[in-house]
């Protein structure tokens, strides 16, 4: 999927250069613009017989080159040059949507009743999106070190500077600015040739950021870097004495690729800990922090959440009650569950496919399994999502709302930073589209497995539309009710959450 990434970006700057060169047929259609003389945008004033199509072509030419720049996969310190890119299409825009009055330089009565807001807007947005793009060109050369991007970038800066000497002298103005619009077009194409021919591995999504002092949990938490059980053998003892995360490059369970993200706190009794949709490892501090005074914790972040890398895969119920069976530990040892929102379908599933490992089953406000058909889409765009997640678009667009949104639904900061990056955006995105199939699932597997003869405790908060009723009456399990606790128990009651597990 990256390397179609890489095509359909490479193919927005060749609509961009293309649609930037709109102005070579306008030196046929619109002669009033002294082609010597003229500014190129003066094809666009709003006295000019052709100025709708030439003004779409700019808007157009804008939002091909922002789709282009959103498109690209992240590589390592070249954010400053697609930026820089970006705003150049940005201001396009804007200079299409606001024209000249009139031709400046070509009609000799234009200019003297005043200029509008408009012109100068316009006036302004090129000015400006001219030096956005030589910025973009000089510090994406600088990143890529390449000789070609180098002579475009002179040139170009060389047109530029004749075009303002031409202003200055009142004379050839029309040549240079063309010229300089040239190679730009140029450039562009280069661009795009040089993304064709990217290898897949130059993209690499930005490690999230991890706050001082913090790597995890509160203290006395330990990171893991694998999904592997963390028992080996009936005794529940580790099989070597090596760090707990000290396991680089083992695959995260089902479906996952590179090292995930796993807290354990405490010992004792196995307790085990699974977020809700788009959910972090610290989201439950407070809960692991009381659990942890006679409990051995573990938390972990699913695929392409928290710390964890992107998985490959969609995700699914399967996939999900496996990683819980290969965090549980080795039997006859048994796990208490503990699960929020629609990971309690993955707990649920856990306990009717893995029925002996399980000692007590937690649903914290459980989501409901309603009747409604997989989207037919859900399974493609799950596909597109990891590659989509580590783009300059799905960055930006993270680092704007991600922060926001999350202190909004939870009241709570964001300590490492993992709600500001694409990958985390398109993990949700991901596990939200995947809600229809694995409520499908679940349904089919009560169906097929019974469930467990296992203790179980509701907790919901309110429950308006009954749905821990009906899931505690289907599983005689014990429905505790705390109306005043608000959303996200584990947040604003952790004390009855940890209560419900001892």
């Amino acid at each position: 999927m990256e390397r179609r990434l890489f095509v359909l970006a490479a193919c927005a700057f060749i609509v961009t250069a293309v649609l930037a060169s709109a102005w070579v047929t306008g030196q046929f259609t619109t002669p009033a613009v002294d082609r010597t003389e003229g500014y190129v945008s003066e094809l666009a004033a709003r006295n000019q017989p052709w100025t709708r199509l030439f003004r779409v072509s700019d808007v157009l030419t804008g939002l091909a080159c922002l789709a282009g720049v959103a498109l690209v996969p992240r590589v390592a310190r070249e954010w400053p040059g697609w930026l820089a890119l970006a705003a150049f299409g940005l201001l396009t825009v804007v200079a299409g949507l606001f024209p000249l009055d009139c031709a400046a330089l070509s009609d000799p009565l234009c200019g003297r009743q005043g200029a509008s807001a408009a012109h100068v807007a316009h006036a302004a947005a090129r000015v400006l999106g001219t030096i956005a793009v030589l910025v973009a060109m000089v510090l994406l050369s600088a990143r890529w070190r390449a000789r070609a991007s180098w002579l475009f970038t002179w040139l170009t800066l060389g047109a530029t500077l004749l075009t303002a000497g031409a202003q200055a002298a009142g004379h050839g103005v029309g040549l240079a600015h063309r010229a300089q619009l040239t190679m730009i077009a140029v450039w562009l194409v280069y661009v795009a040739l040089r993304l064709l021919v990217a290898d897949d591995a130059a993209a690499d999504e930005a490690g999230p950021r991890i706050a001082p002092g913090r790597m995890g949990g509160v203290g006395g938490a330990r990171v893991r870097t694998d999904d592997a059980p963390a028992w080996s053998g009936a005794d529940g003892v580790r099989a070597d004495d090596e760090p707990l995360w000290s396991r680089a490059g083992a695959d995260p369970g089902p479906g996952g690729r590179g090292r995930a993200h796993v807290v354990v706190q405490g010992a004792g009794p196995v307790v085990l800990i699974t977020a809700g949709l788009a959910g972090a490892w610290f989201h439950w501090d407070a809960v692991a922090a009381r659990l942890a005074v006679g409990h051995r914790v573990i938390r972990f972040d699913r695929p392409g959440l928290g710390l964890s890398p992107c998985a490959p895969v969609p995700p699914t119920l399967y996939d999900e009650a496996a990683r819980l069976a290969a965090l549980s530990p080795a039997h006859p040892q048994q796990v208490t569950l503990v699960a929020h929102g629609v990971a309690c379908w993955h707990a649920e599933a856990f306990a009717r496919l893995h029925p002996l490992c399980l000692a007590r089953l937690v649903l914290v406000e459980p989501a409901c399994t309603a009747e409604r058909r997989p989207l037919p889409f859900a399974r493609t765009a799950c596909r597109w999502l990891p590659a989509l997640g580590r783009t300059w678009g799905a960055t930006a667009l993270a680092r704007l709302a991600g922060p926001p949104a999350h202190r909004l639904l939870t009241g709570l900061p964001d300590p490492s930073g993992v709600y500001g990056t694409g990958r985390v955006l398109a993990a949700a995105v991901g596990e939200w589209l995947a809600r229809r199939g694995m409520a499908a699932d679940l349904r089919r597997l009560r169906e097929e497995k019974p469930f467990p003869d296992v203790p179980v405790t509701v907790l919901s908060a309110g429950d308006p539309d009954g749905c821990a009723e009906r899931l505690a009456d289907a599983l005689a399990a014990e429905h505790v009710r705390l109306p005043r606790a608000g959303r996200h128990l584990q947040l604003r009651a952790p004390q009855a959450v940890a209560h419900a597990v001892t």
